[in-house]
């Protein structure tokens, strides 16, 4: 045993550069010994080719100075198949950067003590995902993501990575429960694209960003979220491209392209949703929850562009499946092409008998309590037919 592990150091080869040593390495055993040891500055380069059966946890902290790069030798030459039924990548220290990884044709799985993700940020502060592809990935189980960021790290970064053509998955999930959830996480210039529905009978579990997972009873956690200069195109996962269920987040400058689906403020509050674009598709923007601002954002060609809806409670601090739209701005949009610019009062008296377990969420079932107190001024419109509905 200890001749093969000498033998496995020995084959990594390794420099220095002006910032710290440099690996070079092609062995998931390799990786693991120099993981053990890497120092801010440090970079390690896996070689160009494909791979599979990796499960790796690296905890090693480098500096805002000197972060620990991990990267491919070429971006998108170092590929990742097969099955996946533990975390791939998960990070658990600061300053590390994963860069240009492929991750295709992957089948994540849930085994009996453990849930296949490709990356996950566990507790990390001021780490990043940049440069990376997932393509043509595929879950076996509702509700799983392909990248998540979770615990109580913060300013960690997915950056400028291609999603495309997904199955049956979450692309990414900020990951909020009563204990943790990471602050500040960027998400920004990623392209999602050409995402199928999803197969699961009730038609949930395929948004590309989650943020948030139980807007009832977690709403109003706080994770300050930003999601910026992203695109979305034939994102036909589910009813929310994306979905936000906690407060304070920023939806920002995205771009969204004949999409199935909305962005969705189905829980939490005083969210900023501020210069998107919405060409075409299903849906625009859809409103439940408090204080949120909706302004400068562009929605053409799509038969109702943005939706204020009725809830079973309101505020802050009543429980309810959904929150009427209350105390939100609606102000300088510019809708055309639409058959209702702004809807004021969608799903009004829908009944939710028996369609949630009402001993975990202490809420009516009746959708009765309409929006209220939401300021709409200033928008613009282009041939619309109703401009503003109300209901």
């Amino acid at each position: 045993m200890k001749r093969n592990i000498l033998l496995v150091i020995i084959l990594i080869c390794s420099f220095k550069n002006s910032f710290g040593e440099i690996y070079k390495i092609k062995r998931l055993e390799e990786l693991k010994i120099v993981a053990e040891k890497l120092e801010p500055g440090d970079e390690v380069i896996i070689q160009n080719g494909n791979y599979s059966n990796w499960s790796i946890e690296i905890n090693s902290k480098g500096t805002l100075e000197k972060p620990i790069i991990i990267k491919a030798e070429t971006n998108g030459q170092v590929i990742f198949s097969g099955d996946v039924e533990r975390n791939l990548f998960r990070i658990t220290g600061n300053f590390i950067n994963l860069k240009g990884f492929a991750f295709k044709s992957c089948t994540l799985k849930k085994a009996e003590k453990s849930t296949g993700v490709l990356i996950e940020l566990n507790s990390t502060s001021n780490c990043k995902v940049s440069l990376c592809s997932f393509e043509g990935n595929i879950v076996k189980a509702q509700f799983m993501p392909l990248v998540i960021i979770s615990g109580n790290g913060e300013s960690n970064t997915i950056d400028s990575c291609n999603f495309i053509s997904n199955v049956d998955n979450q692309d990414v999930q900020i990951k909020v429960t009563k204990e943790s959830f990471p602050l500040n996480t960027k998400i920004t210039h990623n392209s999602f694209s050409f995402k199928n529905k999803v197969s699961w009978k009730n038609g949930n579990g395929g948004e590309c960003i989650q943020v948030g997972q139980d807007p009832v009873l977690l709403g109003n956690q706080t994770p300050k979220t930003f999601v910026s200069e992203n695109t979305f195109t034939e994102c036909n996962g589910e009813n929310e491209v994306i979905s936000n269920k906690s407060s304070g987040n920023t939806y920002t400058k995205n771009y969204f392209k004949n999409n199935d689906g909305e962005l969705v403020m189905r829980g939490g509050h005083d969210c900023v949703i501020s210069d998107n674009i919405f060409e075409g598709g299903t849906g625009g923007i859809r409103i439940n929850g408090t204080g949120h601002l909706i302004k400068n954002n562009k929605i053409s060609g799509i038969k109702t562009a943005i939706r204020l809806m009725y809830g079973m409670a309101k505020g802050k601090t009543e429980t309810g499946f959904y929150i009427s739209a209350s105390n939100c701005k609606i102000v300088n949009n510019t809708i055309s092409t639409a058959d209702t610019g702004i809807l004021v009062g969608d799903s009004k008296n829908a009944d939710w008998t028996g369609k949630f377990d009402v001993k975990k969420y202490p809420s009516p079932v009746l959708q009765n309590i309409q929006p209220f107190d939401n300021e709409i001024s200033s928008n613009h419109f282009k041939n619309v037919k109703i401009e503003i509905l109300k209901q």
